[in-house]
């Protein structure tokens, strides 16, 4: 197994490379509309009820038809996925990952169609749209070499007359919930975590991106993952998610969305159904409310850059984005000033276009909460200074929005609004700074910008938050390099993309037999 490395991203300064992405989207375009079935096993299934995706940059363009999956549907999946367990748990970890490997493969051959998609889909622009496949990818080939990792002898203490040994075993069948944000790599590590280590799943996509799971469904078959290992249910999540997280037969879920359904998640798992023999897992990323610590020595130009792409990247629509900033107040009015000239430079517009750095929000309830969040923002007494209002065209657009003066505790400062929405708070010193930053429900995400070795020291420390960064913006974690997931209300801290992850997926059984 060659070593792993982080997936470089693609060069569209190179004309080579926008070429063959404006020809990838016009194929897409060429292809909307068109229906896909549930696939459970070898059998591709159509009903009645059909669920649209639709573009969020042009809001009557159908993306693709898919299946809106009952009850029924789910006990079908949950019947194969049950019986494909029984030969799946016992295949050589060699051959699950070789199977990622391929994959990973396959989805460079297939990089600049998974980009426009999603760039269609959910609104990615070029380069989030490229970075996200990238992770993917890293995911893969990351999962695949921890799984031979752990596939080898154990190192367990050894003791006179006896032979231990510890192995770790698959789980069972897995219910995979990803999010539309990160539309492909997240739902490519969930659902490739739980694979490689023996377990079978149900994938059910987000109702707003079920074509990029489509297409991941098509790479695991082109990678030859044998049929029923995952299998694909999209549908709404009242409905068959509840039935499939409620299930006895359910072993895990794996979960990544907003706070309000990762908790019912967690609620219903743990009740105990008639027929349970085991306490369901739950693995769950809840969102962020992030912030970005800005100290008096900092480099400000380095920090407003900073904060501006960690604000706006992706129409803010990241439970990583920084949605506060918080400046200590001998530069607060130098940083603000820096914020909002960087943010009025930010273009806006459908992103199939290259020169678009913002985009769509990912849809009309999206787009009303947001402009909601806004209006109390100033009814609190924030000073609108950028933005604040929709942006033109036949989609959901919000111009990128800078709102200064937020006190601590408004609801601007507390709530997760998951669009371009940045509240810049203002604290007395470096200290109340930092109690700012703790004073939330979330600890996903921070960072701190200081040229003051003491006070980074202190962040460290008192900073309480899964993934803090250091005089760097706040966003854009990369698989084994900052292994991600936070703290509080945030979630289970799972650490995707790190070397603990896959544990989540299996159980340790320890084995000593007597000698001599």
């Amino acid at each position: 197994m060659k070593e792993f490395r982080n997936e470089t991203y693609t060069d569209f300064s190179i004309n080579e490379n926008q070429k063959k992405m404006e020809d990838a989207i016009k194929k897409a375009e060429s292809e909307l509309g068109k229906e896909y079935p549930i696939i459970i096993g070898n059998e591709k299934i159509i009903l009645d009820d059909k669920l649209k995706s639709f573009n969020p940059a042009e809001k009557n363009q159908v993306i693709g038809i898919f299946q809106k999956a009952d009850k029924e549907t789910g006990e079908k999946a949950m019947k194969k996925s049950l019986n494909f367990f029984k030969g799946w748990k016992f295949s050589p970890p060699e051959e699950r990952a070789e199977f990622l490997f391929n994959a990973a493969e396959i989805m460079r051959q297939r990089r600049f169609e998974i980009n426009a998609w999603e760039i269609l889909e959910v609104g990615k622009g070029w380069l989030e749209a490229d970075a996200d496949v990238a992770e993917a990818i890293d995911f893969l080939e990351f999962y695949a070499g921890e799984m031979l990792r752990y596939s080898k002898e154990q190192p367990v203490l050894q003791i006179p007359g006896e032979k231990s040994e510890l192995v770790y075993l698959p789980l069972g069948v897995g219910v995979v919930i990803p999010p539309w944000n990160f539309p492909m790599a997240i739902l490519c590590g969930m659902t490739s975590a739980a694979l490689v280590t023996g377990n079978t799943v149900i994938l059910k996509p987000s109702s707003d991106s079920p074509m990029i799971g489509q297409l991941f469904m098509e790479i695991l078959q082109e990678a030859g993952l044998p049929p029923g290992i995952v299998n694909f249910v999209p549908g709404s999540g009242s409905i068959v998610g509840d039935y499939l997280v409620q299930h006895p037969k359910t072993r895990f879920i794996s979960f990544t969305g907003s706070k309000g359904v990762g908790l019912r998640i967690v609620e219903q798992a743990a009740i105990a159904r008639e027929g349970q023999k085991w306490i369901k897992r739950v693995v769950a990323e809840m969102g962020g409310k992030d912030a970005i610590v800005v100290d008096n020595d900092a480099n400000l130009d380095s920090a407003a850059s900073g904060i501006v792409y960690a604000a706006f990247g992706y129409q803010g629509q990241k439970c990583s984005a920084c949605s506060r900033a918080i400046v200590v107040s001998d530069v607060y009015d130098e940083v603000v000033d820096k914020i909002v000239e960087r943010t009025k430079k930010l273009t806006v517009g459908p992103t199939k276009l290259y020169e678009n750095y913002m985009g769509a929000v990912i849809n009309e309830k999206a787009y009303n909460s947001i402009l909601s969040y806004i209006e109390k923002g100033k009814e609190e007494g924030g000073r609108l200074l950028t933005g604040g209002e929709p942006a033109e065209g036949n989609g959901y657009f919000i111009k990128p929005t800078v709102i200064a003066d937020v006190k601590p505790g408004d609801t601007i400062e507390q709530e997760e609004i998951f669009g371009p929405v940045l509240a810049v708070i203002k604290a007395k010193d470096y200290d109340e700074a930092l109690e700012i930053a703790n004073d939330t429900d979330y600890g996903l995400t921070g960072a701190v910008y200081s040229d003051n070795r003491e006070k980074l020291e202190k962040a460290k420390k008192l900073f309480h938050c899964g993934n803090l960064y250091l005089n760097r913006k706040c966003t854009g974690a990369f698989v084994g390099v900052h292994p991600f997931g936070g703290f509080n209300m945030s979630g289970t801290d799972s650490k995707a993309g790190g070397r603990d992850y896959l544990l989540l997926f299996m159980q340790a059984k320890s084995i000593s037999e007597k000698i001599g």
